[in-house]
């Protein structure tokens, strides 16, 4: 990968990680129109940027983790749901996740849902506290996010919705579960890429990691502020204005992607 590959794609992922519009999907995409093919290392770079995107929350929102354990134990709740499907179906969603014609279809029916989910479900209540129940509901709405192209964030704002959070809330909860859903997800796989051997053709994970650490720094940098600035920008769309722009996105960007293969565009990074 070469310096501008690398800003480029660590600016999607700061960009999509936090908004309802796939950040797998975008990433995905990006790597297919550069031309970069999803070798070892771009693997393990598309996983270890997403640590630097987790830091602009914790950053943004430092004093809001400081709370009682109830805070933790709730989203512990939430992320269980996620963590029990992802330990049992891993392998198949891993076969999803580099499908563009998968993508490129939830991302369509996902724009068209968007058009109409404020609509149906932005009927906040005045309490907005988050119960261990609602915690419970959202993370399993988190699970449908595992389809790549649906969106880890729009599928938890729409689950806190549906539990008459405002929207607001809801995102902001939403940004507090992917602390511990990306770092447990990035984690495994990283790991699992860290322990693996080297063979006569490929160095192994660790290997890896030392002899591009430069360019996993560079990235981590780039998603780290792009993502703040992203989450800012987001919650103050979100509360304005709603879903509904980001569905027109989604959909257009779909067609697009889908349009482009039936041409003949190659944007597989298989």
């Amino acid at each position: 990968m070469t310096i501008f590959e690398t800003i480029i794609i660590a600016i999607v992922e700061g960009l999509t990680e936090f908004l309802p519009v796939s950040s797998t999907g975008h990433m995905i995409i990006t790597q297919g129109l550069l031309g970069v093919k999803s070798d070892d290392f771009v693997k393990l770079f598309t996983i270890c940027i997403q640590f630097g995107a987790i830091l602009s929350v914790l950053v943004l929102y430092w004093n809001r983790f400081f709370q009682t354990l109830n805070f933790y134990y709730k989203l512990f709740i939430a992320f269980i749901p996620a963590a029990i499907i992802g330990f049992l179906a891993g392998d198949f969603i891993d076969s999803l996740l580099e499908n563009v014609w998968v993508v490129s279809i939830m991302l369509v029916l996902g724009g068209i849902f968007m058009l109409f989910c404020d609509k149906w479900f932005n009927h906040p209540e005045e309490d907005q506290e988050i119960t261990y129940k609602k915690a419970l509901k959202i993370g399993l709405f988190q699970c449908i996010a595992m389809m790549p192209g649906v969106s880890r964030s729009m599928a938890t704002i729409v689950g806190g919705m549906t539990q008459k959070l405002s929207r607001k809330t809801a995102a902001e909860f939403s940004f507090f579960l992917a602390v511990p859903t990306m770092l447990a997800a990035s984690g495994y796989k990283m790991l699992k890429a860290i322990i693996t051997p080297a063979t006569p053709t490929t160095p192994s994970g660790l290997e890896m990691l030392s002899s591009n650490l430069p360019t996993l720094l560079i990235g981590n940098l780039v998603a780290f502020i792009v993502a703040m600035i992203a989450i800012k920008f987001f919650i103050n769309f979100l509360t304005k204005y709603g879903f509904k722009a980001f569905g027109y996105y989604r959909i257009i960007a779909g067609l697009a992607i889908i349009i482009l293969m039936l041409f003949g565009y190659d944007l597989s990074v298989i």
